[in-house]
């Protein structure tokens, strides 16, 4: 990279842990620290700025990206591009790196939590406790060991999920159109189509990418094919999962309930009925949040940024539009 002028990125506020990114770019890229998610507002923090380095929080449209002629460069926490129009980028020669796989355990154990602080009522006791109630006036718990749970989507998160209930000795059903049945055989999980996947086991979680397919992939038809006492995770995106159907299914008792980390408004807005109801666990869209995970992204997408600055091309696997 030149030491003639210092380039300019601007960071999204969830970028963290920032002392990561400061560390890593080492004073050789000038970082300016947060913005609004809108368009307008990251059209106006952005002139001027070669690198943006955001979350899924950021809107990169093609709107975005043709009124920024100054940006070289996006770097995208995480596997989930929905948020960025590659093909504005491409057409206008901005590449994106993005880091894939880097934050699937992570993801895959945020998953899991959701799944036993559900079936465990984890949160229906914290409230009984709260309100001065002991665990007699707690419903008693459904196990995870020994059952079996369905994963819709079985890329970097999926196996790793599979890999992780290994250890609760349940039968995993995947479903994934794009894969074949050898990628299957290390964790062990039966590859089979969407409605088995559905309405044989006891939980269902949904780690599929966020695409044209998969947008509201589980609506009142999917949701109804599940076992009444079933449990729905979602640690994907929150557009898979259609809300209303799901709050419906719920307030109806047609599954048992849900622990949800994404969701299709973001922020989940307070009056959600989704916050109405014990048997669902919410968390706000931390399933890659692990320190680990962060600070290897945030070190990756680094390493990617001064690799296109000095004029090369990052590793394949990190590049989605160069």
């Amino acid at each position: 990279m030149s030491e003639e002028q210092v380039p300019t990125a601007l960071v999204d506020q969830d970028v963290k842990p920032r002392g990561v990114l400061e560390q890593s770019v080492d004073g050789q890229i000038s970082l300016d620290v947060g913005f609004e998610p809108t368009e307008d507002a990251l059209i106006h923090r952005l002139k001027g700025k070669e690198i943006l380095f955001t979350t899924s929080r950021a809107p990169v449209s093609r709107n975005v990206i043709e009124s920024v002629d100054s940006l070289r460069l996006v770097a995208k926490v995480g596997t989930g591009i929905d948020t960025i129009d590659l093909d504005a980028a491409a057409e206008n020669g901005v590449t994106v790196v993005y880091t894939p796989g880097l934050n699937a355990l992570s993801v895959a154990e945020h998953a899991l939590t959701l799944l036993l602080s559900v079936k465990r009522n984890v949160s229906i006791g914290q409230q009984a406790l709260h309100n001065g109630k002991w665990r007699d006036e707690v419903p008693n718990a459904t196990p995870v060991a020994g059952t079996s749970v369905g994963i819709i989507g079985f890329g970097n998160v999926g196996t790793r999920l599979a890999g992780l209930l290994d250890g609760f000795n349940v039968d995993v059903y995947a479903y994934d159109p794009y894969i074949h049945e050898i990628d299957t055989e290390i964790t062990g999980a039966t590859l089979t189509d969407l409605e088995t996947t559905l309405s044989t086991p006891e939980s269902v979680i949904v780690t599929a990418e966020h695409t044209a397919e998969t947008r509201g992939m589980i609506d009142a038809e999917a949701l109804a094919m599940m076992d009444d006492n079933a449990v729905l995770v979602n640690t994907a995106r929150g557009p898979i999962v259609d809300t209303d159907a799901l709050v419906d299914a719920i307030r109806k008792e047609k599954i048992a309930g849900a622990g949800l980390d994404v969701f299709e408004t973001e922020p989940l807005p307070s009056n959600s009925p989704l916050h109405d109801f014990e048997n669902v666990v919410t968390t706000p869209h931390i399933a890659a949040s692990s320190v680990r995970a962060r600070s290897a992204i945030i070190e990756t997408l680094v390493d990617c940024t001064f690799t296109v600055l000095d004029g090369d091309r990052p590793p394949e696997r990190f590049v989605a539009v160069s």
